[in-house]
């Protein structure tokens, strides 16, 4: 999917975090200036995989009850694929992955989406909402996890000698008909889910 990134500022001393994807091998964590303006060198490093699709990008953070959480996703293009939770009690980890948050997501895709931005309603007690970006609207026009893993690990893996191609509608994505899926975590644990519903609403939260 796209490369995005996520900016985090410590609420404690104003010091603040940029979570980053460097291209088709891991995750980074780079300490900002004091101004917000620049890198200051210092960097972690987190999620080492080989090439696509396996690599991940896309991270949202949220902080919950003493723990820096990152979901994050695959690398297909447009083409949606599972997420993975992280956490960690640090900035810089390091992380302990915990999995798909997605329940009962049988496509293997996010329910057809790419989570873009966690937050923390501001007046409820524990409601924290995954905004989510859905590349591609129309179901008709997407691809299987299943082919488009396939597809992107022939074209970046150096062991595999045939490789894949996009062919017509399925590389001409058209962006300007995305739309937006929202909903709300449910944690067990330090696991956080996300469970598929039609609708729901904030008020139902405490």
């Amino acid at each position: 999917m796209h490369e995005s990134f996520d900016l985090v500022v410590n609420p404690s001393d104003g010091k603040a975090y940029y979570y980053f994807e460097r291209v088709h091998s891991e995750l980074i964590c780079a300490d900002l200036t004091d101004d917000y303006t620049d890198v200051t060198g210092y960097y972690s490093t987190h999620f080492p995989n080989p090439f696509p699709p396996f690599v991940r990008e896309a991270p949202a953070h949220f902080y919950r009850k003493g723990l820096h959480y990152l979901v994050t996703s695959g690398t297909t293009g447009y083409f949606q694929n599972p997420s993975e939770v992280a956490c960690s009690p640090l900035y810089h980890g390091p992380f302990e992955i915990l999995g798909n948050p997605h329940v009962d997501d049988a496509s293997n895709t996010s329910f057809r989406s790419q989570i873009s931005s966690i937050f923390k309603h501001p007046k409820k007690k524990d409601l924290y909402i995954a905004l989510a970006d859905r590349w591609i609207s129309d179901e008709s026009l997407s691809l299987s996890y299943e082919k488009s893993a396939v597809i992107f690990e022939s074209l970046f893996n150096p062991d595999i000698e045939t490789k894949e191609e996009l062919r017509g509608s399925e590389f001409d994505v058209n962006t300007s008909e995305a739309d937006y899926v929202w909903l709300p975590f449910r944690f067990d644990g330090k696991m956080a889910y996300l469970d598929w519903t039609n609708e729901w609403k904030v008020e139902d939260y405490e």
